[in-house]
């Protein structure tokens, strides 16, 4: 956890295309993208109630390329939760999840001790390469928590990002959002370790 700031950092990880941007945007803003646009690296804030005080939200959408392996580890490094998100209908972009978990186990070492959330998105689609039942199990393997979500549908995005907190223990953290909305903001801004006062 930060030690003198309020601000409570998720990285999102997957390969391109899985749906990482459309999850954050349906979180942050409601919103859903039909097109597909990559991103490098994006990132948002969503104020929170937590500990009966205001924390920030700071959500990393990271690119779905591994074009930048410094900027990844940079996320790890600063990252205190993540979700890892593959479509349920690639089995490749499943696959392509081991070696960031692996490297998110090698940064942070006793990865039973940060929230991580296997993410099946896309679960609206009839296409699937992937039944719950599989990514029920990688999440058992990796002992971290899984969930399929559809972003197109609004389908568990809120949950996913309640449960991620929920399991962060030593805060009690709740999405009491009360329709405020965050502005999109760039991975340079040095807004890190300021409280935001409502």
């Amino acid at each position: 956890m930060p030690e003198q700031s309020n601000d409570y950092r998720v990285v999102v990880f997957g390969a391109a295309g899985v749906g990482k941007s459309s999850l954050v945007l349906r979180f942050v803003k409601g919103t859903f993208r039909e097109t597909y646009v990559p991103t490098i690296e994006d990132t948002y804030r969503q104020v929170i109630s937590c500990d009966k005080s205001i924390c920030t939200l700071q959500i990393t959408d990271t690119t779905g390329s591994h074009q930048f392996p410094a900027m990844q580890r940079l996320s790890i490094s600063k990252g205190h939760a993540f979700i890892l998100v593959y479509s349920v209908t690639s089995r490749q972009s499943m696959e392509d999840l081991q070696p960031i978990f692996e490297e998110i186990c090698q940064i942070k070492e006793d990865v039973r001790k940060i929230p991580i959330m296997l993410v099946g998105n896309k679960s609206d689609e009839s296409q699937r390469e992937l039944d719950a039942s599989e990514g029920q199990a990688l999440a058992s393997k990796w002992k971290c928590s899984f969930m399929e979500t559809s972003a197109k549908m609004n389908y568990n995005v809120q949950e996913l990002f309640q449960e991620l907190l929920n399991l962060e223990k030593r805060r009690a953290v709740s999405l009491q959002v009360d329709g405020k909305k965050s502005k999109q903001q760039k991975k340079k801004d040095k807004l890190q370790g300021k409280c935001s006062v409502m």
